[in-house]
């Protein structure tokens, strides 16, 4: 009995614990049977500590019954393969130029080492994912991008935007143990193979789906204001304010972009969050604060 009691006293587990677990609850339930929608990008693609815990993350959430969806992104890795075979990286408006000579050392990187790196976590920790490109089951139909106002004259050449989805491949896998991670590799009519930037992607599929919850996992705490406060939540009227205004730009642009687009086609709510926080994506899903900037169609 002593050696029991003294077991409690030195235990790590703390009311506090508890406390957390039960604050998830409501959350769970509500979530439960919801397309959950991650874009997963930055330094969590890079750092082995916050990969694993994502993966990790991701797994509970299909263990409690939602169905997440991945759609990655790999723009260091991209950028540090093309640096090693002397291709230069550009960027037009938060956009990467990509050039017919790379775009299939990107789809290679994306779809092969980046993609299955994160199917793999996954499985790691006893989840079942599968990878799949754009090209797998007609999902990412795309179209070249091309430039609007200062950037009309930028020729974004295999850089494309979605044209359409096709959510079959998907949506099988959703209503199975499998959880789809998807590189942004898009295929034209012509057969043209298009690098997409993943939140652009990301964003589409939420609207596709109809997703719940989507999140966006970013190397920043969120939305600043003009005096660089984060803002907690705010709708999307005030977020083209700050684009007007310059306060959103450059890397920063596709992800708002995005977001805006998912919340006016009925995503109830895209949360931009900082995946460099550990299980980032329990904190905002099973959480009362949440972490991050809410976007609000309202």
């Amino acid at each position: 009995m002593n050696e029991q009691v003294k077991y409690r006293k030195n235990s790590s587990i703390t009311p506090s614990t508890a406390k957390i677990l039960i604050e998830a609850l409501p959350y769970i339930q509500k979530l439960s049977n919801k397309v959950i929608v991650i874009k997963f990008g930055g330094n969590a693609m890079t750092d082995e500590v916050l990969k694993n815990n994502f993966a990790r993350d991701v797994v509970l959430l299909k263990q409690v019954g939602l169905h997440p969806v991945i759609i990655h992104g790999g723009g260091p890795q991209i950028t540090s393969y093309l640096k090693k075979l002397g291709i230069e990286s550009e960027f037009a408006n938060g956009m990467r130029i990509t050039s017919p000579e790379s775009v299939h050392i990107i789809e290679m990187v994306l779809g092969g080492l980046v993609n299955k790196e994160i199917v793999n976590a996954i499985t790691s920790h006893g989840g079942k994912a599968v990878g799949l490109s754009g090209k797998d089951g007609g999902l990412i139909r795309a179209k070249k991008m091309i430039g609007e106002g200062e950037f009309k004259d930028i020729d974004f050449k295999n850089t494309g935007t979605v044209q359409s989805i096709d959510p079959e491949v998907v949506t099988l896998l959703d209503g199975s143990p499998f959880i789809p991670v998807i590189a942004p590799i898009g295929i034209g009519e012509d057969g043209t193979t298009y690098n997409i930037n993943a939140d652009l992607v990301a964003g589409k599929i939420a609207h596709i789906l109809q997703a719940t919850k989507y999140l966006i996992l970013t190397n920043t705490s969120g939305i600043l204001d003009k005096d660089g406060e984060h803002i907690q939540s705010i709708n999307a009227a005030n977020v083209r304010k700050l684009i007007d205004n310059k306060i959103i730009s450059k890397g920063m642009l596709p992800k708002v972009n995005s977001a805006l687009e998912a919340v006016s086609f009925g995503v109830e709510h895209v949360q931009i969050i900082d995946g460099t926080v550990n299980h980032a994506v329990l904190l905002e899903l099973f959480t009362d604060d949440g972490i991050g900037t809410m976007i609000r169609r309202l």
